[in-house]
């Protein structure tokens, strides 16, 4: 991971852009950059339509940018923030733009979806510090993106709870080999269901994570425990590690975060409340730890802490993702736009939780053996994929 950043060199607050910012990850990003003025600064914030809620942020938190994607949310963005001293953009290519300025120390991407693609691409290319938050980036285009920031020497950090803690884990051990990367996982609504169970599962069901506050879309990846699968391929482009050497282990108590198991036996562990702002501050101010003034580990509220095996014949969304990381090429890219797909059509409650592992495999079985080597193949890639999947399940 090309990480090699030094906080205390900079004369200025670290000026920040936060892309996704009325999302959930975005909208805790914006409430840690505001407890640390003097070490952070909020420069720019984007969204795709949500516009009620980016002009409320505007108004609250004074960015000097805002960003949204969709025409008609920006003209009720622009009309609503005239008396404010503020720049108000509009579309894609700005989304882009923006993480290509002078006045941007980091990127953090909290997009969801493949959305967040170009934006990455961009930052690591002109050699911005990118903190990432969208697994799909890595997850469809881990090659390129970080074969492009190592040409850049552009640090990527991660702001995902499981590779945050990996990373901490990391430092300080640059030279000494890693055996293996221990991802751990909830289990998500439904651990310990059998298949039979799972047939019946409903969407609101689905929707209630044990511990974390998520968004409706990772809350059911973490259901499937294709969010753990996704997390794996990440996990392999982030810290340059073979997929055999990262493993999965479900810990309900989600106490522990990650491990990183060295070649002596030792195993480092990263503990602390499910609280997403712990991470998403780690790497915003890395490598400073500031301070955070929210819920502490009480290690007497937990009598035990356990760990099983995930159960990968119920749950077979896990294995898919390393079949499809090990098969490389375009491979993910259609795993992860099949997964999209379908966790967009149970939502809708137009199929069953147990059809998203179903349509998955069936769009894996039948892509195309390409490699794609360009953003837009990626994107291609991905766009028929959705196209070809959402016309059969119609």
């Amino acid at each position: 991971m090309n990480n090699n950043y030094n906080q205390q060199e900079q004369p200025h607050p670290r000026r920040i852009a936060v892309l996704g910012s009325t999302g959930s990850m975005g909208t805790q990003a914006l409430e840690v950059i505001a407890l640390h003025p003097d070490v952070l600064q909020l420069e720019i914030i984007a969204a795709n339509s949500s516009a009620d809620l980016l002009i409320e942020q505007a108004k609250k938190y004074h960015p000097n940018m805002v960003v949204v994607v969709q025409e008609e949310a920006y003209r009720k963005v622009k009309e609503a923030l005239a008396d404010e001293d503020v720049k108000v953009f509009c579309g894609e290519e700005s989304l882009c733009d923006v993480c290509e300025m002078d006045c941007v120390d980091m990127v953090l991407s909290c997009i969801v979806g493949i959305a967040g693609l170009k934006p990455a691409f961009r930052t690591v290319s002109c050699g911005t510090p990118l903190a990432i938050a969208n697994k799909e980036t890595l997850v469809v285009a881990g090659e390129l993106i970080m074969r492009t920031a190592k040409e850049h020497n552009t640090p990527v950090l991660p702001v995902d709870s499981e590779h945050s803690a990996i990373f901490q884990c990391l430092a300080g051990e640059q030279y000494n080999p890693v055996e293996k990367l221990i991802i751990t996982a909830s289990g998500g609504a439904f651990r310990g269901y059998t298949k039979e169970q799972l047939e019946t599962v409903t969407l609101q069901s689905a929707l209630k994570h044990p511990n974390w506050s998520m968004g409706p879309k990772v809350t059911i990846d973490s259901a499937s425990l294709m969010n753990k699968g996704l997390e794996v391929i990440e996990a392999k482009w982030l810290f340059n590690m073979p997929l055999e050497k990262i493993d999965v282990v479900v810990h309900p108590q989600s106490v522990i975060h990650s491990m990183v198991q060295f070649e002596d036996g030792s195993v480092k562990a990263q503990l602390g409340v499910p609280d997403m702002r712990l991470p998403i501050q780690y790497a915003l101010s890395y490598p400073l730890r500031l301070p955070l003034p929210y819920d502490r580990l009480d290690f007497a509220k937990y009598s035990k802490l356990t760990f099983e095996k995930p159960d990968r014949e119920v749950f077979p969304c896990l294995n898919m993702a390393y079949k499809a990381s090990a098969a490389g090429g375009g491979m993910p890219c259609v795993m992860n736009a099949a997964n999209e797909v379908a966790v967009k059509m149970f939502m809708q409650e137009k199929i069953k939780f147990t059809d998203i592992p179903r349509i998955i495999e069936n769009a894996l079985a039948n892509a195309p053996a390409i490699h794609p080597h360009t953003i837009e193949d990626y994107i291609t890639l991905d766009s028929e994929t959705r196209e070809k999947l959402t016309s059969a399940i119609r």
